[in-house]
């Protein structure tokens, strides 16, 4: 069974084709200003329309508040919310709850000790594995910087999970041969610049990660 792949914060019909196309199982799309990907629910909506039935639909949210998970739910219609902030366990369940989405909870690691948090919140359906952010960062993701994978060997088969933080279409294959990760996510790694995705990075990225052997 190959590698199911995320591509995350896509802004454009090309970027968007080129997942699609490359047989992207989900694709992402970021609502958090502070970040170079980040998009309008309304300037969201027409894409994920277009990928719907092709792909899950990732909403990435970063501690929203109900109003901006209501107008993302009611305009894009997701099949996903992903939460990349510092949502406590009980703010997971109510959005899960109330919202009626699966939940994709972001953890971010550097450590054993940080992988082990993944353990707080079993109301999400999926775990994302990402790497800490550097110091002084203003957004909690998408900064190209991995993390030594042999932190989640004491959690990773304890929780469904995704893996991501520093990925590129030269390093996917040894990451998932590594961890035996059955998803993987990408963001910044598919980029010619802050926020624009190469459509070639994107092909060579599914491509690597799909006929990686676990």
């Amino acid at each position: 069974m190959s590698t199911k792949v995320k591509i995350c914060g896509l802004r454009t019909e090309v970027g968007l084709d080129a997942a699609l196309e490359g047989g992207a199982d989900f694709v992402g799309f970021v609502f958090f200003p502070p970040s170079p990907r980040n998009l309008a629910p309304e300037a969201a909506a027409p894409l994920a329309a277009k990928a719907r039935g092709r792909a899950v639909i990732v909403a990435l949210l970063v501690d929203p508040d109900d109003a901006l998970v209501e107008a993302v739910v009611v305009l894009v219609a997701p099949d996903m919310l992903q939460l990349h902030g510092e949502e406590s366990p009980e703010r997971v369940r109510e959005i899960r709850r109330r919202w009626g989405r699966p939940v994709m909870k972001a953890i971010k690691v550097r450590t054993a000790d940080d992988a082990e948090a993944a353990l707080r919140y079993p109301e999400a359906d999926l775990i994302l594995f990402d790497a800490r952010p550097p110091a002084g960062a203003t957004r909690p993701g998408g900064h190209g910087a991995a993390f030594d994978w042999r932190v989640l060997d004491g959690v990773k088969d304890q929780v469904p999970y995704m893996l991501s933080g520093g990925l590129t279409p030269e390093n996917v294959a040894e990451a998932v041969r590594s961890t035996g990760a059955p998803a993987v996510d990408v963001s910044s790694g598919v980029e010619s610049r802050p926020g624009e995705k190469d459509p070639d990075l994107i092909r060579r990225f599914l491509r690597a990660a799909k006929g990686a052997k676990q």
